[in-house]
């Protein structure tokens, strides 16, 4: 795509999505241009001072508060789930074909969201927290959202980690992550308006969802192929040996002998071999010796069985020159899907390597989008910051190939690859100037005069506190002894 091309698609996004705001139109779309040209802001409100934002701090809240609005209470959820999906639909329109792979990508993985003193914000829970001292568990109070991401093809040697944000959703406390993310598939494969509806998708994803409830309630989708990582102390299972002779009474067995991944001597000969190649950005070369089992199965539940549904797994071990394993543990894959058969051991463990794209995505987010900053006791709000964050990250994405190098008095002397794809970083930091060659769809503001602000006398109610949701402990049934 040449450059002109490159600003033409831009200013479409741009005048589109303006068009698409219903409320605030003008409002949103500064603060959109403030947040996404402006690295180093600490707070939401500090936007305000950014000169594309040409309104006071009050009314970046009051847009983020108008992003989106039910008519009622009672149909909020549908009427979200509806305006997200339209929103989907006009960002999917900008996403170029798969030239070099067969499938489309996708990926979902869910991110936390530290509100440990909002004491009035509604559902707030125990959700994972990385990095933490050594010691400490890896927790936080806060909210928790799902975010469904495509990966874009990409030299896996130079091209920096862009994914293209499809939707995020918040994990309600009754809620998990595989349930939410099992809606966001369904609801992205049942579309029938967006581009890959009839067409193969790989779904990756961390070992969370090598859950039961997610594999087997997303399996129903034909053109869907989950590649998906597995704990290294599960157990799955073969086929069940053919009946010979006379059938006996009863139901014929769904499972056949142990699989144990920590067992090797139940492993037997793979099904499959392939080797290839890991050149990471350090410039070493080894070798990746994959092996896979077909048609094996897992246990299932009372209302979803899983022995109609085999699955390949893939075994990953990463050598050096001396045939020595890089890394410690032993990487397992999960590959399940009706069209499973027309993907390659390689080309599974080479969509799985993808994946972690998506952590590059949160850390940008919270540390240059302000993901974790928007300060709220409304959830709503909240909701619409975090789907705001992610329009921000793909108006971003949609200038890469405009940007210019700035690059800082230290970094003067550094190789400046040609043709080589802009980071997030570096887009973020040219962002201005492009903006001041494209316009903006936003009208200027209208001088209205002071407000006259709130009656004397007026008191308002204090706001309700809530307390910390904590889920209890599953208790696993046992029967009792008898004496």
């Amino acid at each position: 795509m040449d450059i002109q091309e490159a600003i033409s698609q831009l200013k479409q996004f741009r005048q589109e999505l303006h068009e698409a705001f219903d409320h605030r139109a003008d409002a949103l779309m500064e603060l959109l241009d403030a947040l996404s040209s402006t690295p180093h802001a600490r707070s939401v409100a500090e936007l305000s001072l950014s000169p594309f934002f040409r309104r006071g701090y009050g009314s970046a809240y009051d847009a983020l508060a108008h992003l989106f609005q039910a008519s009622e209470p009672e149909t909020a959820e549908e009427e979200r789930r509806a305006w997200e999906q339209m929103v989907l639909r006009l960002k999917v329109r900008y996403l170029p074909s798969p030239q070099q792979r067969k499938f489309w990508l996708l990926g979902t993985d869910a991110v936390s969201i530290a509100r440990l003193f909002a004491h009035t914000l509604e559902d707030r829970g125990y959700v994972y927290q990385p990095n933490v001292p050594r010691g400490n568990k890896p927790i936080t109070i806060g909210h928790q959202y799902s975010a469904q991401v495509m990966y874009p093809e990409k030299d896996p040697s130079s091209d920096p980690p862009w994914v293209f944000p499809l939707s995020t959703r918040r994990i309600r406390s009754e809620e998990t992550a595989t349930a939410v993310g099992s809606e966001q598939i369904d609801a992205l494969m049942e579309d029938e308006t967006l581009p890959f509806h009839e067409e193969l998708c790989v779904h990756v994803a961390d070992s969370t969802y090598s859950a039961v409830l997610f594999l087997g309630s997303t399996e129903k989708h034909k053109n869907l192929v989950n590649v998906v990582r597995s704990r290294s102390n599960r157990v799955f299972y073969r086929q069940p040996p053919p009946v010979e002779g006379k059938r006996k009474p009863g139901r014929p067995p769904w499972y056949g002998e142990p699989f144990s991944l920590k067992d090797p001597t139940t492993w037997g000969e793979p099904d499959a071999v392939e080797e290839t190649t890991l050149t990471p950005c350090k410039g070493h070369t080894y070798r990746v010796q994959l092996e896979g089992w077909h048609d094996l199965l897992m246990r299932g539940k009372k209302d979803l069985p899983m022995h109609p549904k085999p699955f390949t797994l893939i075994r990953v071990r990463v050598l050096d020159e001396q045939d020595h394993p890089i890394f410690k543990h032993t990487l397992w894959l999960v590959v399940m899907g009706q069209r499973r058969q027309e993907l390659s051991l390689v080309e599974a463990w080479e969509a799985y390597g993808q994946r972690f794209d998506v952590e590059h995505y949160f850390r940008f987010g919270k540390q240059r989008l302000l993901m974790a900053a928007f300060q709220t006791p409304e959830v709503d709000h909240e909701e619409n910051w975090l789907e705001f964050v992610s329009l921000a990250y793909v108006q971003l994405w949609l200038a890469r190939e405009v940007v210019e190098a700035l690059p800082r008095p230290w970094e003067q002397y550094l190789p400046q690859p040609e043709g080589q794809v802009a980071s997030p970083s570096a887009v973020q930091r040219d962002f201005g100037r492009i903006l001041r060659e494209i316009g903006a769809p936003a009208q200027p503001p209208k001088p209205r005069g002071n407000s006259p602000g709130r009656a004397k006398g007026t008191c308002l109610e204090r706001r309700k506190r809530h307390r910390v949701v904590k889920k209890g402990q599953k208790t696993r049934k046992t029967a009792s002894s008898s004496t």
